[in-house]
């Protein structure tokens, strides 16, 4: 038996008032539960990205900032991206944007998606964000997980505040969807590369 992929579940938001964190644990409880993959949480908080400055991205030349180096060196062992998906005036956080744009060479051929929350589950802000990563070589799962209307004002803390369990009902189909697909292409893309 091979060894299971191993998923990084990035943060994408790194506003001290976030609404991440709850979705982010959840999803890592669900990642638990199966024996096919590894997620591992990335907080962009702990990262103090600069703003991308560099000459190039590092498809061309190399990265020179010490903590754009970092962040390369910290997302580069995974098979594969889940990222948590703010939406912030119809896109994903300035946060999220940063930190892609901080690497590119450690993207290529590896597979992602996404959970998303917003109004309308943060559908605008994953459509923008598989656009980004589609640029950056990388493999975009159909599926998705998404927060959104009323199972979004059940949960976060500016309605409801109720656990994930609330709405886990709805969301299990498309989180066991998305896992499936990650699992498969980051075995495919991990044997092609």
């Amino acid at each position: 038996m091979s060894t299971p992929p191993r998923l990084a579940l990035i943060i994408g938001s790194t506003r001290p008032q976030r609404f991440a964190d709850k979705p982010a644990d959840w999803l890592l409880e669900q990642a638990e539960q199966r024996d096919d993959l590894t997620l591992e949480r990335l907080d962009l908080r702990d990262f103090d990205l600069p703003l991308f400055a560099e000459a190039s991205s590092n498809l061309h030349m190399p990265t020179v900032d010490p903590k754009a180096l970092a962040w390369q060196d910290a997302i580069r062992p995974y098979d594969g991206y889940v990222f948590t998906v703010a939406e912030y005036n119809h896109s994903i956080t300035g946060a999220l944007k940063n930190a892609l744009d901080q690497a590119y060479v450690e993207w290529v051929r590896k597979p992602f998606s996404a959970l998303g929350y917003g109004s309308t589950g943060g559908a605008r802000a994953v459509e923008h964000l598989r656009g980004i990563g589609v640029e950056l070589q990388m493999v975009p799962s159909k599926f998705g997980v998404h927060i959104g209307g009323s199972d979004l004002f059940k949960v976060h803390p500016f309605g409801g505040n109720a656990p994930l369990s609330e709405i886990e009902a709805v969301l299990k189909p498309s989180v066991d969807a998305m896992f499936d697909d990650l699992v498969w292409w980051s075995t495919v893309l991990t044997a092609a590369r």
